[in-house]
C-alpha cells in the first residue's frame, strides 16, 4: 500500500480531498480484500472528479485508460467499489465532518482514521460495469477526424462523429 508521502507526490499537493481518496481506497482495500489491479480486476465508480481520484489511481489501480475507473459525476463523496476476483463490491459514502475542524485538522483525521469511522459501508447499489471493449475507428465524412466507432452516428446517409452530428430537436 502507498503511503500518504506517495500520494502527495503523485498529485502534486496537500489537500483534503485527497485524503478523502486515501482513505477510501484503504477502506475498498480491507473491506474488499483488494491487491493493486493490474489490468480490470478492481472497479471503481466515482461520484465526483475530485482530488481524491489520484489516491484511488495510485493507490488500487484504477485509472481511466484501463476502463476500470469510471465517474459518474453526482458531485458526492461516494465510491463504489468491485472486486471482480471474490465478487465483492461496496459503496463507500463519506460521513458529514464535524464543523469545528479546522482543514488541516480533517486532513489530518482522514489520514489517520479507521475507514469505517468516516465512510458509510453500504451494498452498491449499480450494476458492476462490463469489462472495457476495444472498438474499431470511423472517419467522421464531415470533419474527417477518426471516432472510436460506438460514438459514430448516421445521418443523411453520412458517418458523422458526435461533434459533427446535428441532433434532432422537435419532440420534448
Amino acid at each position: 500500500m502507498k503511503t500518504w508521502e506517495e500520494v502527495i507526490k503523485f498529485h502534486g499537493h496537500e489537500y483534503p480531498g485527497l485524503a478523502i481518496g486515501y482513505l477510501a481506497s484503504k477502506g475498498a482495500k480491507e473491506y474488499l480484500e483488494l491487491e493493486f489491479s493490474e489490468d480490470e480486476e478492481i472497479v471503481c465508480i466515482a461520484e465526483n472528479d475530485a482530488c481524491g481520484l489520484d489516491a484511488i489511481q495510485l493507490m488500487l489501480g484504477c485509472t481511466i485508460g484501463k476502463g476500470n475507473l469510471l465517474i459518474r459525476l453526482r458531485g458526492k463523496s461516494v465510491y463504489h467499489f468491485y472486486n471482480r476476483k471474490n465478487n465483492k463490491s461496496v459503496r463507500m459514502s463519506l460521513k458529514n465532518k464535524s464543523k469545528n475542524l479546522s482543514r488541516e485538522e480533517y486532513k489530518n483525521l482522514l489520514i489517520n482514521a479507521n475507514p469505517k469511522d468516516l465512510f458509510e459501508f453500504k451494498p452498491t447499489n449499480i450494476k458492476l460495469p462490463e469489462k472495457a471493449r476495444l472498438f474499431l475507428s470511423e472517419t467522421c465524412e464531415v470533419c474527417k477526424e477518426k471516432s472510436s466507432e460506438q460514438f459514430i452516428r448516421l445521418q443523411e446517409g453520412k458517418k458523422v462523429c458526435l461533434d459533427c452530428y446535428s441532433d434532432y430537436k422537435r419532440f420534448f
